[in-house]
């Protein structure tokens, strides 16, 4: 299964999309994103976001859940 963003989204999806890729909890994921990037002085969680939003691509299947 490839890296793409996820329509389970709250902002861009991309939280959600890593967790899909991981088979992991979406809720662990960004719970985790938000603790590191708090610890790493948010900037560069912010940055990182924002570039991640960019290069994954959204997630293609058009079905209706």
């Amino acid at each position: 299964m490839p890296l793409k963003r996820s329509k389970n989204s709250m902002i861009a999806g991309v939280c959600a999309g890593i967790a899909e890729w991981l088979n992991w909890d979406v809720t662990l994921v960004r719970v985790g994103y938000v603790i590191v990037s708090i610890l790493s002085a948010a900037f560069p969680g912010i940055l990182i976001y924002i570039i991640l939003w960019i290069i994954m691509p959204p997630d293609s299947n058009n079905s209706m859940v």
